[in-house]
């Protein structure tokens, strides 16, 4: 029976480059021996399945019997590991320095103290200069035990000078946890639930986030400390829609790896991380010329090799590129052209599904449809929005809310006003279940509801009614999450006027672009 999902050997073969499955065959034939040709076709073996099934694995393989198949896996994987490891060592510097104070141990256990300081001084000084702090206070640690345990003569005032530098990276180490913890959270809050929804949650967050802060100013902080500091600023900014202070501290973080150009090699997933932060900033305040700035830079980053090194690495940039490809036909007002994105980007959806979580691919629903709502494609839309509403998420609730009601816009605009009528009462107790009504989604729904007894002379009259209903609410802070969410007002705007939605946003686009009306079309 297929159970991939439950198989980590399973996924880490799958996992493997081309290279690095070449590699790890030249590894085992100079390492293994009797056990090479069964442990060989067991690799094979799981390479080739699309899905991990135990039984047609040792129906197929007469060599690889059930009673070994546990102890055989077990070394497998060890030895792919272990193969990885060797080809990956001088590509993580944290990797590196642990090497070094293994080097250390061995010059140590054979008697050459003064040896295993060189090595362990060596160690030190990659560590500080990447900030290394985890590994230093090993490495210090170890320069103590030396010191403490033999006399070396290695430097005069050293117990004084250990001792230090001890004191002070534990005490980078404690504020750097504890700036990393409050990043965490901001940041499960909002893979949880999406925005503030109310003055509740608003007064919650401020205490939890007041509370947990370590420190007022980021002066004194080190490098990872003012990483975290920034990443927690920019997620509590985010979560409460303060999208002036959310772009100044996605910038600060991304300044971080401008400013220190090796940490991009230390820290590729933050860098890139980074990226992502920082374009969508630009995207939520709709700063068009300077979303297109970071977007040139992150494409040219893309292409070379410390993105592409690893599946993670590639995995990532995937989900970060094309989520600002997206956003940048969003903020053009080019729907048909980014809709033809959607096959190259299923493609990789499949390509890389053992490696996305769920988060990921309910925004990639969830903007696909977008796409196709704006170019019109309505039926399209709606497939895309049931693949998250017929799915069973536990996070991103706002999200499923604002697919539920996309879903009856866009059955609305096909004229399925009797299924309309039938999803308008489940929709809004989902939404009501889920703390998820605001003002305007109330609104939205009443139209709804009462648009079956206008009259279709009336009804562009009503659309205007409820556009300036809307437009009311756009600055209350409560409510501004629906207009990121649902570019209500230029569907509104379209019904008005009789155009395309796409119309819409290609004038707001130009209006930005400051190109004459003439221009547009």
């Amino acid at each position: 029976m297929p159970n991939a999902k439950n198989d980590d050997l399973f996924h880490l073969i799958k996992s493997l480059e081309k290279s690095e499955k070449r590699n790890f065959k030249l590894y085992m034939k100079r390492v293994s021996g009797s056990e090479h040709f069964i442990i060989m076709q067991l690799f094979d073996a799981i390479d080739k399945m699309e899905n991990y099934d135990e039984a047609a694995l040792i129906r197929k393989n007469s060599n690889i019997k059930k009673h070994q198949l546990s102890n055989l896996k077990a070394h497998l994987t060890k030895q792919v590991l272990a193969s990885l490891r060797i080809l990956n060592e001088d590509n993580d510097i944290s990797v590196s320095v642990t090497e070094l104070i293994h080097n250390a141990h061995i010059y140590y256990n054979k008697g050459l103290y003064i040896q295993s300081l060189k090595v362990l001084n060596k160690a030190k000084t990659i560590a500080i200069s990447y900030h290394l702090s985890f590994d230093l206070i090993q490495i210090l640690n170890f320069e103590k035990n030396i010191e403490s345990l033999h006399i070396t003569r290695s430097m005069e005032h050293r117990a004084d000078m250990l001792t230090r530098e001890v004191t002070e990276t534990a005490r980078h180490i404690h504020l750097q946890g504890a700036l990393s913890n409050l990043a965490l959270n901001m940041y499960s809050w909002y893979i949880k639930r999406g925005h503030a929804r109310n003055a509740a949650d608003v007064a919650s967050l401020e205490e939890f986030f007041k509370n947990n802060l370590p420190v007022s100013s980021e002066a004194e902080l080190n490098f990872y400390e003012k990483m975290y500091y920034y990443q927690a600023h920019g997620w509590y900014y985010f979560i409460l829609q303060h999208l002036p202070m959310f772009y100044r501290y996605s910038q600060k973080w991304f300044n971080l790896f401008q400013d220190e150009p090796a940490m991009q090699l230390a820290e590729p997933d933050h860098y890139l991380k980074a990226f992502h932060n920082l374009l969508n900033a630009h995207f939520d305040t709709n700063n068009y010329h300077k979303f297109i700035e970071i977007l040139n830079v992150f494409e040219e980053f893309s292409s070379n090799k410390i993105p592409r090194s690893n599946i993670n690495l590639k995995v990532k940039t995937f989900v970060y590129l094309y989520t600002a490809r997206i956003n940048k036909h969003f903020l053009e007002g080019t729907f048909l052209q980014g809709v033809e994105m959607v096959p190259e980007i299923n493609r990789k959806l499949n390509r890389f599904k053992l490696h996305l979580d769920k988060h990921r691919i309910l925004v990639f629903y969830y903007k696909i449809a977008c796409l196709y709502f704006g170019s019109g494609d309505n039926e399209n839309a709606i497939l895309y929005l049931n693949k998250i509403i017929n799915e069973n998420y536990d996070l991103r609730t706002d999200l499923q809310c604002y697919a539920r009601l996309l879903h009856l816009i866009a059955h609305f605009e096909l004229g399925n006003y009797r299924l309309i009528e039938y999803l308008l009462k489940s929709v809004y107790r989902f939404m009501y279940k889920m703390n998820n009504l605001s003002m305007v989604e109330k609104e939205i729904f009443f139209f709804l509801k009462q648009s079956f007894n206008i009259p279709r002379s009336n009804i562009i009259a009503a659309f205007g009614e409820l556009k300036e209903k809307l437009e009311a609410l756009e600055n209350d802070k409560l409510e501004t999450r629906s207009f990121m969410y649902l570019d209500i007002k230029s569907w509104l705007e379209s019904k008005i006027r009789n155009v395309p939605v796409e119309h819409i946003r290609r004038e707001l686009y130009f209006a930005r672009k400051d190109i004459k009306k003439s221009a547009i079309l």
